[in-house]
């Protein structure tokens, strides 16, 4: 087995050869002034990099696809300040040759800490149905521990293990904070932003490399949390329908326009409010870890293909 680099590290052994597993994130054949080459973006739980095969790659790419791991042999190169692999050789790896934990990175926070912090907006609630609805749907240790363990995204922010419980617990605490500010109903709110994307948990995988279940591509997960929700509801003697409705508000409508899949536009303010914290956390995270993941010296990081920008390194 080939002494593995985490990418985090190549940084470190810039010029020189290396030998590694990793996974595949992207595969895809270009057409460059030499002719074809195919261009990797090769992962593992510390970051991903882009990787370049130039020539005699067309038999080892018929062997693996993006999902796959793969034994790569390169040299790592800096180019235009971000860290690459000109790889000389590759091989689809067989599962026997590596620990899929290596591809699988967790959030920072301990989960304890998480589901601490998390619970304790609950204990903190004074509408007594809304209280009610949450135990009953995070005290069940099933879902509890799958929602724990979910990501919140495949590839943009928080795309790790424990990520969806640390965004939850982080758009509940901005939800808290701004509540002192706006004239919105807090209980209301909190509860939406403890459970706006709870659907994640049916949505995406917890396997390397995630991704999008069957029913998260075919149906989605705000329309998976408003019907789990609802289900639960009706459990409930004498759940107020209008409290109801006015949940089931912000959940379909967090994502705020239809561009981005909002089932409905926020119409009311606690919709509102909810958008913009949900939005601050995961696009201030996103751009966080592309950041992060900029090599030391690095003044600009990699191109943000899904915002059309570079971000600059700030160091003051």
């Amino acid at each position: 087995m080939s002494e593995h680099i985490y990418v985090s590290d190549l940084q470190d052994v810039q010029g020189k050869a290396i030998a590694g597993f990793y996974l595949v994130e992207e595969k895809e054949i270009r057409e460059g002034k030499n002719g074809l080459f195919m261009r990797l973006r090769l992962a593992d739980r510390s970051g991903s990099l882009t990787g370049y095969v130039w020539k005699d790659f067309q038999k080892a790419a018929e062997e693996f696809d993006a999902g796959d791991v793969v034994e790569v042999k390169a040299m790592v190169q800096n180019y235009k300040g971000q860290v690459q692999l000109n790889i000389s050789q590759l091989r689809y790896a067989d599962v026997s040759e590596y620990d899929m934990d290596m591809y699988l990175a967790h959030s920072k926070f301990p989960p304890e800490f998480l589901s601490e912090r998390f619970f304790g907006f609950i204990d903190k609630m004074q509408n007594t149905f809304l209280k009610q609805l949450l135990r009953d749907i995070f005290e069940d240790k099933n879902f509890f521990n799958a929602f724990l363990h979910a990501p919140a995204a495949k590839s943009w922010h928080h795309n790790y293990i424990h990520g969806l419980i640390e965004h939850t617990v982080s758009v509940a605490s901005i939800c808290e904070f701004v509540s002192t500010i706006y004239p919105v109903n807090q209980d209301l709110l909190i509860a939406g932003a403890l459970l706006h994307d709870m659907g994640k948990v049916m949505e995406y995988t917890t396997k390397a490399p995630i991704d999008f279940t069957d029913v998260g591509r075919l149906v989605g997960h705000l329309t998976l949390a408003d019907q789990y929700i609802c289900e639960k509801a009706r459990s409930i003697a004498g759940f107020p329908d209008e409290l109801l409705l006015h949940l089931r508000h912000l959940i379909l409508s967090h994502h705020g326009i239809y561009e981005n899949a909002s089932v409905r536009l926020p119409q009311t303010l606690e919709a509102v409010v909810l958008h913009h914290c949900d939005n601050l956390d995961a696009q201030s995270i996103g751009v966080a870890q592309i950041i992060e993941a900029a090599p030391k010296d690095a003044d600009w990081t990699e191109y943000d293909r899904l915002n059309n920008r570079y971000y600059k390194v700030t160091k003051l």
